[in-house]
């Protein structure tokens, strides 16, 4: 059975770092440091899954999120918010276009693959 394929956007080069560690040994793992380089990347290679960052310079999560699902090819990919945003308005925001979750860091590696893999068996 082939990998599931997922995309990780995040600015925190740190961050990205550490959640690829997390899931790489179940998942192909590609990651991105921009909204923006998470759409060019989308084009070319379509994810099973998204996890998505809210704050980032230019695009940010919610914005990153209304164009995907604009989009034919990427609509239907299941996205996942993993940030630090915690405030109850930009969670709502975020809720209102339907993402499969929304997680706040800091999250042990156990609960990300455990909602990781929950989307990933819906889809």
């Amino acid at each position: 059975m082939d990998q599931k394929h997922i995309l990780i956007v995040d600015d925190d080069v740190n961050m990205l770092k550490l959640l690829r560690m997390f899931l790489q040994d179940a998942y192909k793992v590609s990651v991105v440091d921009s909204g923006k380089l998470a759409l060019d990347f989308v084009v070319k290679h379509t994810p099973d899954l998204i996890l998505l960052d809210y704050m980032m310079p230019l695009f940010d999560g919610p914005h990153v999120m209304e164009i995907l699902r604009k989009r034919e090819e990427t609509k239907h990919v299941p996205i996942l918010f993993l940030t630090s945003v915690s405030e109850r308005d930009k969670i709502l925001k975020c809720l209102a276009l339907n993402p499969q979750g929304y997680l706040i860091n800091p999250i042990s590696q156990e609960e990300l693959k455990a909602r990781v893999a929950e989307v990933l068996e819906k889809t």
